[in-house]
């Protein structure tokens, strides 16, 4: 179905959003790198979005991540000659730039690049799914510690690639006092990107099917909190307001407390300490103080989370991952090597990224169905249950995953299946709550069972092996 109004924080219950319905929106779906601009090696087929887009809308995803690059090629993850195309800048000239084309004038915005945004928001809003537009991008910048595939040599604000005299100190920042290209310490570059910005707000602002995010893993703090109050002033003078996100940063290193204190209204965390990224952080044997990938916090309504398997484990994630996120409050989003890059420039074959049993003779990468699968399974449930008045109760079932608006409608994940025991004791005595079970790994679901009655704990056991669903309705 076409997505007809734009989403805003649910006034009643701002872990989610709504929009003209009223109703609680739940997001989830697959985002993968070259969504938006070609990427890969020179000669490449383009992207195929009409399929993409089938491949979402088969599995009931509603959102993406709309991947930029700010560099026109080079890559921090590949000694491949990855090139990126089309920037939002024209290469005019005079000279060249370090690839051999034509500088950059970062006063002269690539149409091309921004019929194509308008174009695949369109498209994907005419299917149901909502787009995040990315605006800045970390990894344009010298992220990793190798001797190849430096995007900085080719960044368009280097100095030996545009003819405006735009020249920043370096590509990377190892904190946020650093005069990089995506910090508040260059008012000549801060003028070129707000011409950027305002030009992507005036592309997209009457399109319905828009979120923003500022950058992918990159940005002083006090530089993203500038972008998204621009972002908020730009779209303050134009007919429609959407969502802005501000999501982690792995370096320099960025507390999930900058995402929750900034004027964003989303935000993707990432799990403190980052023992996956830095096992120094960790005591041994300690679990992190905020687990989004193992046993995710409960959302408490400051933020809208859009959790990103992207910031938790590079690239990771499984069907229980999925389930709990969306128990706890949470929409889970999954970093998808669907059409992957070429082998040698694809960020999932980066060292240290998760891998697991990927079968990378197959372009869909089939290993992460039961992923993709639960996504769209959790926002069945989520369609089916009175979102808007439901809210994270981890305290009433003894498995610790529950939705509920109490003593009226309770959704229950069981991460081992067997026995649940769970609080039903505000509803009224011999009232009566009807019992469905969905069974997560065949995607099935069993109806039929006695129903449970309220006033006190109750005990049931699942009907088969395995993690399981329980919905409860109150009749």
């Amino acid at each position: 179905m076409a997505i007809t109004s734009t989403l805003r924080v649910h006034s009643k219950n701002p872990r989610y959003f709504t929009d003209d319905s009223g109703k609680g929106i739940y997001l989830t779906g697959s985002h993968t790198w070259a969504n938006l601009q070609d990427i890969g090696v020179p000669g490449r087929r383009p992207f195929p979005y009409s399929d993409y887009l089938d491949f979402l809308s088969s599995r009931g995803h509603n959102f993406m991540r709309l991947w930029m690059f700010e560099q026109p090629r080079c890559a921090s993850w590949t000694r491949a000659a990855t090139c990126f195309d089309p920037l939002p800048w024209l290469r005019t000239g005079p000279d060249l730039a370090a690839d051999g084309l034509p500088r950059f004038d970062l006063d002269a915005l690539n149409e091309v690049y921004f019929n194509r945004l308008r174009q695949r928001i369109q498209l994907a809003g005419e299917r149901g799914i909502y787009c995040a537009v990315m605006l800045f991008q970390g990894w344009s910048l010298h992220k990793l510690d190798v001797d190849y595939g430096d995007p900085w040599p080719h960044h368009p604000f280097n100095g030996s690639n545009n003819i405006n005299g735009i020249q920043v100190e370096s590509g990377a920042a190892d904190d946020d006092t650093h005069p990089c290209v995506h910090s508040l310490l260059n008012d000549a570059v801060l003028e070129k990107q707000a011409a950027y910005l305002a030009k992507v707000v005036d592309t997209v602002n009457d399109l319905d099917n828009v979120l923003y995010e500022i950058i992918n893993e990159g940005g002083a703090v006090d530089w993203q909190y500038h972008m998204i109050d621009l972002v908020h002033e730009m779209e303050a003078k134009r007919p429609k307001q959407h969502p802005v996100g501000m999501t982690h940063r792995v370096k320099p290193l960025m507390s999930n407390a900058a995402l929750f204190e900034s004027n964003a209204e989303w935000i993707s965390p990432a799990s403190e300490p980052m023992d996956w990224l830095y096992p120094q952080t960790m005591l041994a044997g300690s679990k992190p103080l905020q687990d989004y990938q193992s046993d995710p916090p409960v959302a408490d309504g400051r933020k809208v989370i859009i959790s990103d398997t992207d910031h938790l484990w590079g690239h990771g994630g499984n069907p229980a991952w999925v389930w709990k996120t969306f128990l706890r409050g949470q929409h889970p989003i999954f970093m998808d090597p669907w059409w992957p890059l070429d082998p040698d420039s694809d960020p999932a074959t980066m060292p240290g990224n998760f891998i697991g049993g990927v079968n990378k003779d197959d372009p869909d990468f089939p290993d992460w169905e039961p992923v993709r699968i639960a996504m769209g399974a959790t926002r069945r449930f989520a369609e089916l249950i009175d979102l808007a008045e439901m809210e994270p109760r981890p305290e009433l079932a003894s498995s610790g995953y529950c939705l509920a608006n109490v003593d009226r409608e309770y959704l229950i994940y069981l991460p081992e299946g067997g026995k649940l025991t769970l609080d039903l004791g505000s509803a009224p005595t011999g009232s009566t709550f009807s019992v469905d079970w969905y069974f997560p790994r065949l995607d099935q679901g069993v109806s039929g069972v006695s129903p449970l009655s309220g006033g006190d704990y109750v005990s049931i056991q699942t009907p088969f092996t395995g993690d399981a669903v329980l919905h409860l309705r109150r009749k």
